[in-house]
Protein backbone atom coordinates (compact mmCIF):
# COMPACT_ATOMS: atom_id res chain seq x y z
CA UNK A 1 0.00 0.00 0.00
CA UNK A 2 1.42 3.63 -0.80
CA UNK A 3 2.09 6.14 1.49
CA UNK A 4 -0.88 8.56 2.56
CA UNK A 5 -0.21 11.60 1.55
CA UNK A 6 0.54 13.62 4.66
CA UNK A 7 3.06 10.87 5.45
CA UNK A 8 6.37 13.34 5.65
CA UNK A 9 8.61 10.43 4.18
CA UNK A 10 6.50 10.36 1.24
CA UNK A 11 8.44 10.76 -1.65
CA UNK A 12 7.28 10.61 -5.79
CA UNK A 13 8.11 6.66 -6.23
CA UNK A 14 6.55 6.85 -10.02
CA UNK A 15 8.19 4.74 -12.22
CA UNK A 16 9.91 5.73 -15.36
CA UNK A 17 7.08 7.00 -18.27
CA UNK A 18 7.08 5.97 -21.95
CA UNK A 19 5.48 8.54 -23.06
CA UNK A 20 4.87 11.39 -26.34
CA UNK A 21 3.96 14.08 -27.11
CA UNK A 22 2.06 14.56 -30.18
CA UNK A 23 1.69 17.92 -31.57
CA UNK A 24 -0.85 20.16 -34.05
CA UNK A 25 -3.69 17.03 -34.00
CA UNK A 26 -6.36 19.13 -35.93
CA UNK A 27 -9.71 19.13 -33.07
CA UNK A 28 -12.09 16.49 -34.19
CA UNK A 29 -9.26 13.89 -33.30
CA UNK A 30 -10.46 12.07 -30.31
CA UNK A 31 -8.08 9.66 -27.90
CA UNK A 32 -9.27 6.82 -30.02
CA UNK A 33 -8.51 8.08 -33.33
CA UNK A 34 -4.75 9.16 -31.67
CA UNK A 35 -4.35 5.48 -29.85
CA UNK A 36 -5.38 3.67 -33.48
CA UNK A 37 -3.00 5.90 -35.42
CA UNK A 38 -0.35 4.44 -32.91
CA UNK A 39 -1.28 0.85 -33.98
CA UNK A 40 1.92 -0.39 -35.12
CA UNK A 41 3.94 0.76 -32.34
CA UNK A 42 1.62 -0.83 -29.49
CA UNK A 43 0.54 1.92 -27.41
CA UNK A 44 -0.80 1.35 -23.76
CA UNK A 45 -2.75 4.23 -24.05
CA UNK A 46 -3.49 7.94 -25.26
CA UNK A 47 -5.21 11.28 -24.41
CA UNK A 48 -6.03 14.43 -26.00
CA UNK A 49 -5.59 17.44 -23.66
CA UNK A 50 -8.84 19.56 -23.63
CA UNK A 51 -9.72 23.36 -22.40
CA UNK A 52 -11.25 22.83 -19.54
CA UNK A 53 -14.13 25.57 -19.85
CA UNK A 54 -15.67 24.68 -23.11
CA UNK A 55 -14.00 20.97 -23.08
CA UNK A 56 -12.31 21.52 -26.95
CA UNK A 57 -9.24 19.91 -27.94
CA UNK A 58 -6.44 22.26 -26.98
CA UNK A 59 -4.35 20.67 -30.29
CA UNK A 60 -2.25 18.47 -28.55
CA UNK A 61 -1.75 14.92 -26.95
CA UNK A 62 -0.22 12.44 -25.26
CA UNK A 63 0.50 8.37 -26.43
CA UNK A 64 1.82 6.12 -23.75
CA UNK A 65 4.34 2.72 -24.32
CA UNK A 66 5.17 -0.01 -22.60
CA UNK A 67 8.65 0.48 -23.50
CA UNK A 68 11.48 2.38 -24.42
CA UNK A 69 11.89 0.72 -27.98
CA UNK A 70 8.11 1.21 -29.07
CA UNK A 71 8.54 4.77 -27.99
CA UNK A 72 11.39 5.54 -29.97
CA UNK A 73 9.87 3.61 -33.08
CA UNK A 74 6.58 5.49 -32.96
CA UNK A 75 8.48 8.59 -32.66
CA UNK A 76 10.55 8.24 -35.89
CA UNK A 77 7.86 6.48 -37.72
CA UNK A 78 5.11 9.20 -36.85
CA UNK A 79 6.92 12.41 -36.70
CA UNK A 80 5.74 14.41 -39.62
CA UNK A 81 3.21 12.51 -40.48
CA UNK A 82 -0.53 13.56 -41.60
CA UNK A 83 -3.43 12.67 -39.26
CA UNK A 84 -6.89 14.08 -39.34
CA UNK A 85 -5.61 16.39 -42.37
CA UNK A 86 -2.68 17.69 -40.56
CA UNK A 87 0.70 17.44 -40.03
CA UNK A 88 1.60 16.03 -36.64
CA UNK A 89 4.64 16.42 -34.33
CA UNK A 90 5.99 13.44 -32.33
CA UNK A 91 8.40 13.99 -29.62
CA UNK A 92 9.73 12.21 -26.19
CA UNK A 93 7.11 14.08 -23.58
CA UNK A 94 9.09 15.91 -20.74
CA UNK A 95 8.57 13.39 -17.83
CA UNK A 96 6.78 15.57 -14.82
CA UNK A 97 6.41 14.30 -11.32
CA UNK A 98 3.44 13.30 -9.79
CA UNK A 99 2.99 15.14 -6.47
CA UNK A 100 0.26 16.45 -4.38
CA UNK A 101 -1.03 19.69 -5.21
CA UNK A 102 -2.06 21.87 -1.63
Amino acid sequence: MSAPWWDSDWKDRSGVEYRTYVGNLSWSTDERLLKDAFHAYRPLSAEIVTDRETGRSRGFGFVNFDDDNSMNNAIQGMDGQELGGRTISVSQANQRPRCWRA
